[in-house]
């Protein structure tokens, strides 16, 4: 397989959100603006990359017995990174995102590709991998993010288009989030049938 085709892959054909339907707690919580979206996606990233580069590393070394318990202590490991640099860097983010940033270590998005894909690659690879499906992860939470925020509070990153509060309040709800979801998942799917 390319290494580019390692990185499309992971933004179309297995986009983690709108088509294999996986890391849909974030998904649906974090979403209600662009930016938590893309915020918890970017963080989904780092970890995705990282985690799958040291698995793809030790993978040959693990027994078959403990391999789960090993590849969580790694996903953890850069989890704790990663809150500790948000907490030190970007504090409004992390309080906005919460407890979702600890529960990237149980994300399935992460466990599964370092299940599926890294302990049977090479390191670049499953770089490459985890570049492909964070950034799909990311485009997906952001544009939902982005829709959620424009029908429910009439902004775009942050920035009122619409004079007032005047949006659906719905679309920031649960509700709208379920909604908005299935639609694009729709179009996703829709678009990528057809090319």
């Amino acid at each position: 397989m390319s290494k580019f085709k390692l990185i499309t892959d992971g933004l179309v054909r297995n986009n983690p959100t709108f088509v294999l339907l996986l890391g849909m707690c974030p998904t649906l919580a974090t979403t209600t603006s662009a930016v938590n979206g893309l915020s918890m996606g970017l963080a989904t990233l780092f970890v995705l990359v990282l985690s799958n580069m040291a698995i793809s590393a030790i993978a040959p070394v693990v027994p078959d017995k403990v391999h789960i318990p090993v590849y969580i202590v790694v996903i953890a490991t850069f989890v704790t990174l990663l809150q500790l640099l948000m907490q030190a860097y970007t504090p409004s983010v992390y309080e906005t995102l919460g407890l979702f940033i600890p529960l990237i270590v149980v994300n399935c998005i992460v466990l599964g590709r370092a299940e599926a894909f890294a302990s049977k690659h090479g390191v670049l690879d499953s770089a490459l991998d985890g570049i492909g499906v964070g950034l799909g992860f990311t485009l997906s939470l952001t544009v939902l993010g982005l829709v959620r925020e424009v029908l429910g509070s009439g902004s775009v990153f942050g920035w009122n288009f619409i004079g007032g509060n005047d949006g659906m309040l719905a679309f920031v709800m649960a509700p709208g989030a379920f909604l908005c979801l299935g639609y694009l998942m729709v179009l996703f799917n829709k678009f990528v049938k057809k090319s």
